[in-house]
């Protein structure tokens, strides 16, 4: 079972061809990029998945023109929910570590910055690539143990949140 909520508003439960406990039947043909065909009864629909954000388990479509922000939720996110374990009452990860061994290049905050989800950390390079890291989350940086110009090991502590 799959509840999917529609613009944030629109709530709907899945259980198979079943939407809401209605039995759906649809003919659906996938096209390239992303496209679907979908007739159902007499009604022709063109859908695209113009993006996917597999963490936070939302899409952005597109149907006949129209866009819809979809967010879902699986039979384990319920389960979650339900125990009152859902991801907003998850901890957040107060140690950042190295997810490979390699040479700090660049470290691009300082301690005691705020920081966005997605913001770069530290320039790593492995394997002759210049990698990325970045903030799992908002927070700010309680202490920097990366320093420039140095090897790391996987799994070392670079960054610690408050």
């Amino acid at each position: 079972m799959i509840q999917a909520k529609v613009n944030g508003k629109e709530n709907y439960t899945i259980d198979g061809n079943k939407i809401n406990g209605a039995e759906y039947e649809w003919d659906i043909l996938a096209l390239d990029n992303g496209s679907y065909h979908i007739i159902k009864g007499n009604q022709s629909y063109r859908v695209t998945v113009t993006n996917i954000n597999h963490e936070e388990k939302t899409m952005l479509i597109e149907v006949n023109g129209n866009e819809y922000e979809i967010s879902i939720k699986d039979k384990y996110d319920l389960l979650l929910q339900q125990m009152g374990l859902s991801n907003a009452t998850s901890a957040k990860i107060n140690l950042f570590r190295a997810p490979m061994p390699g040479l700090i290049k660049e470290i691009s905050v300082s301690e005691g910055a705020e920081v966005k989800k997605g913001d770069t950390l530290i320039i790593l390079e492995a394997m002759k690539m210049e990698n990325s890291l970045k903030s799992p989350h908002d927070g700010k940086v309680k202490k920097i143990n990366a320093v420039k110009g140095t090897a790391v090991e996987k799994n070392q502590v670079l960054v610690e949140f408050e």
